[in-house]
């Protein structure tokens, strides 16, 4: 690792101190550019020649063959009494810690600051429900959930949207798959680091359920931590079955 970026990883608590979204558990956030991380960002850097917000490829995503070692069970989340009620259930990667993410941050915030707190917290049709920390396992960045109310659109359409809404989009990969019992979406994509100011790899998928779609994202401080965290990743999809 070069010293600039592990000095950026130094700098990540200080930044984030400054504010984060209100959580369900008394765990602590960190951030990779999202809910729960830097809740207010500069201007992103142009996206690169020719791509778009959800341009689409067809082909192989190369991201997925970096999910090769299988992640240790930690728990589960999405079921009465975990940190977070969702309408879904999965497995967490060991030593990843989920809370639920709210955007009732009590009276006297500014109201500029609150209004781009809720925008990150808003992305396509849904909004983040969860988020489970990879910090205490050595990573930095998240397995996010976001999730809206019932409606018509399926899985496909759900993160198309959502991949749109995300600045600097490019080489987006979607295909379909089963997880679980259910049809589902998924996409891998190039984002852009902020804190780096280079491109970053994304990885998410979309179910709909009875009580409407979800969307579970990895993204990650840089593309060498989201390769680490795609065990985690496929943990939940190979997983995730709807809440009984």
């Amino acid at each position: 690792m070069t010293r600039a970026r592990g000095a950026a990883r130094g700098l990540i608590p200080a930044a984030l101190a400054a504010v984060t979204l209100a959580g369900c558990s008394s765990s602590t956030g960190a951030g990779d550019g999202g809910p729960g991380g830097p809740a207010v960002s500069s201007t992103p850097a142009p996206a690169p020649a020719g791509a778009g917000a959800g341009a689409e490829k067809t082909g192989a995503d190369e991201a997925g063959a970096d999910a090769t070692k299988a992640a240790e069970k930690g728990g589960r989340v999405g079921g009465a009494g975990s940190a977070c009620d969702l309408p879904v259930t999965f497995d967490i990667a060991a030593h990843w810690k989920p809370r639920g993410a709210s955007m009732d941050l009590g009276s006297g915030l500014d109201p500029e600051l609150a209004e781009e707190l809720a925008d990150l917290a808003e992305q396509g049709t849904v909004k983040v429900v969860c988020e489970i920390d990879a910090k205490p396992a050595g990573n930095i960045g998240f397995l996010r959930v976001w999730r809206s109310e019932a409606s018509e659109d399926d899985p496909r359409a759900v993160l198309k949207a959502f991949v749109a809404d995300a600045p600097n989009v490019s080489e987006a990969v979607y295909t379909q798959v089963t997880v679980g019992a259910l049809a589902a979406a998924e996409v891998g994509y190039t984002g852009h680091s902020e804190l780096l100011d280079e491109p970053k790899k994304e990885r998410a998928f979309a179910v709909v359920t009875p009580d409407g779609p979800v969307v579970v994202h990895l993204g990650g401080m840089d593309s060498e931590e989201h390769v680490a965290m795609l065990p985690a990743f496929e943990l939940a999809k190979k997983t995730l079955e709807l809440r009984r």
